[in-house]
């Protein structure tokens, strides 16, 4: 009876019994469902200050098919996300003043 018992129980590896985290639970390739490991860019921190059609242009030579919208002081937007999208936020000037990204 104690061989059969352990063959329905072999031992398991001491890493995959810790629960200490939930990383257990998880995918190896979970990064990869949201993206994590794309090479795509999603932000552009390096426009912040130029004019809004100077930003536009650069967005759209890295990602073509985006959809640039410019947004400006108190204006609305809504709160969905949408991946085909990225939002310039202006100053009364017209300059970019929050990193556009994509969403």
């Amino acid at each position: 009876m104690a061989e059969e018992e352990k063959q329905a129980n072999p031992p398991q590896d001491q890493e995959h019994q810790s629960t200490d985290s939930p990383a257990h639970l998880l995918p190896r390739f979970y990064g990869a469902l949201g993206g994590g490991n794309s090479s795509e860019k999603d932000s552009w921190p390096e426009l912040v200050g130029l004019m809004a059609d100077e930003a536009e242009k650069k967005i759209k030579e890295e990602k073509p098919r985006a959809i640039v919208q410019v947004v400006g002081p108190d204006c609305f937007t809504t709160m969905d996300f949408n991946t085909g999208r990225v939002r310039l936020y202006v100053d009364p000037s017209g300059k970019v003043e929050r990193r556009p990204r994509i969403g």
